[in-house]
C-alpha cells in the first residue's frame, strides 16, 4: 500500500502530493507554484504577498454565510536533514515515503510531515464538498523553520478571519494555546591558518547515530548533542597532550539538536597509542552516560592523511573549550504548567566558514520574554569570554495562553464529542507562528492541534497513521461547530 491509498483518502492524497514537491526553507518557489496551481485547478480564489505567503479563500457552505471566518494555517517549508550515507537532493528530489506498520516514514531523510500534513489538511478543507463550514481562508506561510519570515512579514490584508487554527502541532489529544518565543545567537571565532606539524599523527573522530530531534519539543529528553560529544573528547585530549585541530563540523539547523559531528585533529606521534586507549575509555563512558537514551550512538576514530593546514593553536583551544563548556539543554521549567520547559538553549551547529572563521549557531527559547533575553545574554557572554564575535537575530515573541478562548472551548468540546475523552490543554516549548500573527492581528482567537509525529527535524521523523484520521475528523467537527454557533 502507498501513502496515497491510506484513509481518509482526501487528506492522504493531498499529503502524498506535497511530499513530492521540494520545499526547503528559503526555497519555497516550487511548493508555492504547486499550491497556486492547485487553487487554479479547483477554481479556488488565491493570492500571495510580497514575501511569498499564499492565501486561499472558500465561501461558506450555503446557510452559514454569517458565521465567523476561520483561518486554517500551515507553513510550506520543511527541515531538510538526512543521514550521512543517504544521497538525496532536497532542492530537486521528492521525499521517498513508505509505510511501516502504523507509521509513515521516509527513507533516510526527514519526512516533512512537519508541516506537510498541515498543508494537506488545508488543501483538503478547500476541496471537501461535504465539509460544513463558514467562510474559510487557508494561509500557507514561508520559511517558518529558519526564521518565521512568512508570519513576521505577512501582508496586511492577506487574512480577514478572527479565528485562526494553526495545524503545526504534533500530539493527538492535545490542544495548544501558547508557545515559547525564541532568539538565535551566533558566535564567530576568527583564526589564523597554520601549517600542520610534521611530527604529528592525524585522525578523524566522529559521532553519528544520535536521535537529535526538535530543539523545542525534544530538548527535555536529555539526548546527546553531537557537538558536545566531540568537543568533550578533544578537550580531554588537550588536557593530556599537545593537539592541533584542523577541521570541525557538526549539526546543521538552529532548531535541530545535532545528531552528527566530526573533527580532524592531530597529536604528537609519541602519544598515538595513548590516544587510542583514551578513546576506548571515553567511548565506554559516554555510552554508559546515555544508556537507554541513545541506543545507536556510534563513536569512531580513523587514521587521516596529514592536512596541509590547521587552526592556529591558540584559537583551536579557545574554540574547543568554548564548545565543550557552552550552555545546552533545559535552563528552567515552567511554574505555571507542569512538565512544560520554560527556558532552554540549543548548541545547534559548528561550521567552518571560509579560511578564517568557525561559526557556532545556537538557539534560545522561553515562554517568559525576560528569561529568553537572559539566556541569550548568558550564551553571548560565554562566547565573548572565549574571544568570539557574537550577534543575535531579531527573535520572535511567544504566545501567551488565553484560557478563556472561545475557539479553545469549541476545539476541546469537539474532540470530547468525537472520541469520548477530554483533550489536554497545553502550551508548547517549541515556537509557533501564532505569536507573530498576534502582533499584526491582536484580536485573533487561536488554537493549534495536529496528529502525532515523532522524531521531527531528524531522519527518524514519522507520522502515526491512525491519528491522521482523528485529526481530520476533529478539524471537520470544529469547523462545523463554528459554522453552527
Amino acid at each position: 500500500m502507498e501513502v496515497k491509498d491510506l484513509k481518509p483518502e482526501l487528506i492522504w492524497k493531498c499529503f502524498d502530493e506535497v511530499t513530492k514537491v521540494p520545499r526547503p526553507s528559503c526555497h519555497e518557489e516550487k511548493i508555492r507554484e504547486f499550491l497556486l496551481k492547485f487553487a487554479s485547478d479547483h477554481n479556488i480564489a488565491a493570492k500571495t504577498d510580497k514575501v511569498g505567503n499564499v492565501v486561499m479563500s472558500k465561501p461558506a457552505t450555503p446557510g452559514h454565510e454569517n458565521a465567523p471566518t476561520v483561518v486554517l494555517q500551515a507553513h510550506m517549508d520543511m527541515v531538510c536533514e538526512k543521514n550521512s550515507n543517504v544521497n538525496h537532493d532536497f532542492a530537486n528530489d521528492p521525499i521517498d515515503t513508505y509505510i511501516d506498520g502504523d507509521w509513515v516514514k521516509a527513507r533516510g531523510t526527514t519526512l516533512g510531515a512537519d508541516n506537510g500534513i498541515g498543508v494537506a489538511a488545508c488543501m483538503a478543507a478547500m476541496i471537501d464538498k461535504d465539509l460544513v463550514h463558514g467562510p474559510l481562508e487557508a494561509l500557507f506561510t514561508i520559511n517558518e523553520e529558519i526564521g518565521l519570515e512568512g508570519a513576521e512579514n505577512l501582508g496586511k490584508d492577506m487574512i480577514s478571519g478572527k479565528i485562526l487554527i494553526n495545524l503545526d502541532s504534533e500530539d493527538d489529544g492535545e490542544i495548544f494555546v501558547g508557545c515559547a518565543g525564541g532568539i538565535d545567537t551566533t558566535a564567530d571565532f576568527k583564526y589564523q591558518r597554520s601549517f600542520s606539524p610534521e611530527n604529528f599523527v592525524y585522525m578523524r573522530v566522529s559521532v553519528s547515530g544520535l536521535l537529535g530531534g526538535h530543539s523545542g519539543g525534544d530538548i527535555h529528553l536529555g539526548r546527546a548533542n553531537a557537538n558536545k560529544v566531540i568537543a568533550r573528547f578533544i578537550w580531554e585530549c588537550s588536557q593530556r597532550w599537545d593537539i592541533t585541530v584542523c577541521e570541525i563540523s557538526g549539526g546543521n539547523l538552529r532548531n535541530a539538536i545535532p545528531r552528527e559531528a566530526y573533527a580532524v585533529f592531530g597529536v604528537h606521534t609519541d602519544h598515538h597509542e595513548e590516544l587510542k586507549h583514551h578513546l576506548k575509555k571515553y567511548s565506554q563512558e559516554i555510552r554508559n552516560e546515555y544508556e537507554g537514551i541513545e541506543p545507536n550512538m556510534d563513536l569512531k576514530i580513523e587514521a587521516w592523511e596529514r592536512p596541509e593546514y590547521c587552526i592556529d593553536s591558540t584559537s583551536s583551544l579557545k574554540l574547543i573549550r568554548a564548545v565543550y563548556s557552552a550552555p545546552h539543554g533545559v535552563y528552567s521549567m515552567s511554574r505555571d504548567l507542569e512538565g512544560l520547559v520554560e527556558t532552554s538553549t540549543n548548541l545547534a551547529s559548528v561550521k567552518m566558514i571560509g579560511d578564517d572563521t568557525v561559526r557556532i549557531t545556537t538557539s534560545q527559547r522561553s515562554s517568559v520574554e525576560s528569561r529568553k533575553n537572559d539566556i541569550a545574554g548568558q550564551v553571548e557572554a560565554h562566547f565573548q569570554l572565549a574571544g568570539a564575535i557574537v550577534t543575535h537575530s531579531d527573535g520572535y515573541p511567544g504566545w501567551a495562553p488565553n484560557m478563556k478562548s472561545p475557539i479553545m472551548k469549541i476545539s476541546a468540546d469537539a474532540y470530547e464529542e468525537l472520541f469520548g475523552v477530554k483533550p489536554a490543554i497545553k502550551a508548547i516549548h517549541a515556537g509557533l507562528e501564532c505569536g507573530l500573527f498576534l502582533t499584526k492581528h491582536p484580536d485573533l482567537d487561536m488554537v493549534s492541534f495536529g496528529p502525532t509525529m515523532t522524531g521531527v527535524h531528524s531522519p527518524d521523523e514519522q507520522l502515526l497513521i491512525p491519528t491522521v484520521e482523528k485529526f481530520w475528523k476533529h478539524l471537520q467537527r470544529v469547523l462545523e461547530k463554528v459554522a453552527q454557533a
